[in-house]
């Protein structure tokens, strides 16, 4: 009777223990190990917030041009370097979700693409027929940390799979 009391026990266990592994390995597959990118990706982020506080338009600092000065396709790399770049990019720090670690890679792609466009527009020639004053330093930081966040978001996102 002993014997069978200590059998079904250890049954017991070794399905509470069989669950425990299968709860620990389903929560490592939806997480993503940063190791050193993580530093680079946050001083990165840090850089975007700088380059908000810093000349992009003009007079116009890259916050003002967040808030709606500036220009439309400048605006545009705003919006998506902020959303992906400094929100984005902090949540998934935080979080370690591999699915946002996609979201950035591919945010962070299009972002960079949008600044690419946004230094375009301010060297181009308006219908005034005078080219334009040239990126701010805070728009040329803004792209430099951007391409930097997306290729790390792609290399974190792909060391996964």
């Amino acid at each position: 009777m002993n014997g069978n009391a200590d059998s079904a026990d250890d049954g017991r266990h070794v399905d509470e223990l069989a669950a425990d592994v299968d709860a620990v390995v389903s929560r490592a597959a939806r997480t993503v190990d940063l190791g050193r990118r993580g530093f680079v990706i946050a001083v990165a982020s840090f850089a975007l917030i700088v380059a908000l506080l810093l000349p992009w338009v003009g007079d116009y600092a890259g916050w003002q041009v967040l808030a709606g000065d500036g220009g439309a396709i400048p605006r545009l790399f705003a919006v998506t370097s902020t959303l992906i770049g400094i929100v984005a990019s902090a949540l998934t720090l935080a979080t370690q979700r591999w699915w946002l670690a996609w979201v950035c890679a591919v945010g962070g792609w299009f972002a960079s693409v949008d600044g690419v466009l946004a230094i375009w527009s301010q060297q181009s020639t308006p219908a005034t027929g005078v080219a334009g004053d040239g990126p701010g330093a805070g728009m040329i930081l803004a792209v430099v940390a951007t391409v930097i966040l997306a290729g790390n978001w792609m290399s974190a996102a792909w060391s996964r799979t």
